[in-house]
């Protein structure tokens, strides 16, 4: 997360967001829909926030715009801005002030009617409003199950979370190969990962969402994932410019689609594979998709990365495919 430092300055008030502001309206929107299908073959998890129709940005943006626009009937001199996770604000901190929850182990906001399945945002006002009152305590007590429960052991301690093996940000965030090491680890998560908030006591309750655009997309819960490779740039841009999966863009979901299949070792995934590892334009996507064909380990897989060994010039998808190859002879 290089661009944080970078932003230190900005982070330090709110004012640096809106220029004036003396007030912040934090507002949670749940994003609790329908419960996720288990994948089958061929086919990966997508995290509940971002299965629906459309982009959660565009949906609160255009609810953050009804209450503007009641706020300027009503009250016209008061100025306002409506942010949603992409300003330099630290949200989370700013909605425990709040009393909107507590930090929570798993280091996500935590309700005790809601749980953690909503999305933060916040509304700036150059007026002054009454503070509201924050949690004194958290409510998670010995629990540790979501420290437990993670795949990868991305929880350093209680609130503290290493990043670079968290799945979430490995799937979407991370824009070069994954690490070998924790590509086993991530299982069939394709975009993003909620173990963290499935084991959560606090998520057993909660208000399912009113806007029928957080409801699963049929192709999304869950997602084949052969297919994805016959896709070019427009064709996934048509599908998912208006998703939360846009930005991931289209190499870095074929690169977590590669290493799914690789986890789940299926010989039926080899032609998708194939066409990954030996016709794709991003050396992104041909290193995961070599990665997984050995771990396949099959004489079909194998011939493929001879095949492509034969023809690669990238230097770092070609240590991919050796490393591969010399997977499958042990």
């Amino acid at each position: 997360m290089d661009y944080i430092p970078k932003r230190l300055t900005a982070y330090e008030h709110p004012r640096h967001v809106m220029e004036g502001a003396q007030s912040l309206v934090m507002l949670g929107f749940p994003y609790r829909t329908s419960s996720p299908r288990t994948p089958g073959p061929l086919q990966g998890r997508v995290a509940k926030y971002a299965w629906g129709s459309a982009d959660y940005h565009d949906l609160i943006h255009a609810r953050l715009k009804q209450i503007k626009k009641t706020l300027a009937k009503n009250h016209p001199a008061i100025g306002c801005r409506g942010v949603v996770d992409s300003a330099p604000l630290m949200e989370r901190e700013f909605a425990e002030l709040a009393g909107l929850g507590w930090t929570g182990k798993n280091t996500l906001l935590i309700n005790k009617l809601e749980g953690s399945y909503f999305l933060l945002s916040c509304l700036l006002l150059d007026v002054p409003l009454p503070a509201s009152l924050p949690h004194a305590t958290d409510h998670c007590g010995t629990c540790q199950r979501c420290l437990e429960a993670c795949p990868t052991d991305a929880f350093v301690s209680p609130g503290i979370l290493d990043s670079r093996r968290c799945i979430s940000y490995l799937t979407i965030e991370h824009r070069d190969p994954i690490p070998h090491d924790l590509r086993p680890l991530m299982g069939d998560w394709l975009f993003g990962c909620d173990v963290c908030q499935d084991v959560c006591p606090w998520n057993r309750r909660g208000s399912e969402a009113t806007d029928e655009a957080f409801e699963a997309a049929e192709d999304l819960n869950p997602i084949d994932l052969p297919g994805l490779f016959e896709w070019d740039d427009d064709q996934f841009r048509a599908r998912f410019r208006k998703s939360p999966l846009w930005r991931t863009r289209r190499r870095g979901i074929l690169r977590n689609a590669a290493i799914v299949l690789g986890n789940q070792g299926d010989p039926a995934a080899i032609p998708a594979l194939r066409q990954g590892c030996l016709q794709d334009p991003e050396s992104l996507v041909r290193g995961a998709a070599a990665w997984a064909l050995g771990q396949i380990a099959t004489p079909e897989s194998h011939a493929v990365l001879i095949g492509a060994a034969e023809t690669e010039i990238d230097p770092e998808v070609r240590e991919e495919i050796s490393a591969a190859i010399a997977s499958i002879k042990k």
